[in-house]
C-alpha cells in the first residue's frame, strides 16, 4: 500500500509539472498562476503546495525534468572516442543534443526558457541562459584543448575561440529554431552547420 502511495504522489507531481509546461508555453511564467496550474490539471491548489513550496519551486522542478548539460551528452559516448577523437566526440555530442531537443518535453522546456518566461522573483531568464552557455562553452573547451593537444584542431585556431564560435552557433540555432520549430529538423539543420563548422576547425 506504502508503495502504491509513493506511485500515487509522484505521478500527482509528474501531472503538475505537466500541467505548469502547457500553462507557461501559453501564458508565460509570470502571468500564470498556481490556481491556474491546479485546475488545469484538474486538481486543488492545495495538492500543488503539497508537492511545490511555491511557482518558483515549481518552475525549478521542471527545468529539472530536461537537463542537457553538454558534458552529459559527452559521458553518453564511447571513452575511446572522446580520448582520441575529441572533435568526433563534440560532433556526436550535438546530435545527441539536437535529437533530445526535438522531444516533445524537452522542446517545450528550452521555449519557455527562452521565449516565455520573464524576470520575476527568484527567476531569472537571462542568468539561467547564461548560466547554460557558460556550462556549454567550458565544455567545448575541455575537448577543444583535447584536440589542440593531439594535433587535431587547425594550429591557427586556440581552443578557446573555438569553444566560443561552436557554443555562439548553437545558441543561435536553438534559438532560432525554438521560435518555431515547425519549420525545419533541428536535427538535420543541426548537424549540417556542425560538421561544416568542424570541418572548417579541423587540422587538414
Amino acid at each position: 500500500m506504502a508503495r502504491k502511495t509513493k506511485a500515487e504522489a509522484a505521478a500527482t507531481r509528474e501531472a503538475l509539472l505537466d500541467a505548469a509546461e502547457d500553462m507557461f508555453i501559453v501564458r508565460g511564467v509570470a502571468r500564470t498562476s498556481l490556481d491556474q496550474i491546479a485546475r488545469h490539471a484538474g486538481m486543488t491548489r492545495g495538492a500543488v503546495y503539497w508537492h511545490f513550496k511555491n511557482k518558483v519551486d515549481l518552475f525549478h522542478a521542471m527545468l529539472q525534468r530536461v537537463r542537457l548539460p553538454f558534458e552529459d551528452l559527452i559521458q553518453e559516448l564511447d571513452d575511446r572516442t572522446v580520448d582520441q577523437q575529441p572533435l568526433e566526440a563534440v560532433r556526436l555530442a550535438c546530435l545527441k543534443g539536437f535529437s533530445r531537443l526535438e522531444e516533445p518535453r524537452y522542446r517545450r522546456v528550452h521555449a519557455i526558457v527562452l521565449h516565455h518566461c520573464e524576470t520575476f522573483g527568484d527567476i531569472d531568464p537571462l542568468g539561467m541562459q547564461n548560466e547554460m552557455s557558460a556550462d556549454t562553452c567550458n565544455a567545448l573547451l575541455k575537448y577543444f584543448n583535447m584536440a589542440a593537444s593531439l594535433h587535431q584542431l587547425r594550429p591557427c585556431l586556440a581552443p578557446d575561440v573555438a569553444a566560443q564560435i561552436m557554443q555562439a552557433m548553437l545558441a543561435g540555432l536553438f534559438h532560432d529554431w525554438l521560435r518555431n520549430y515547425e519549420r525545419y529538423s533541428i536535427s538535420r539543420e543541426g548537424a549540417r552547420l556542425v560538421d561544416t563548422q568542424l570541418a572548417l576547425m579541423q587540422h587538414a
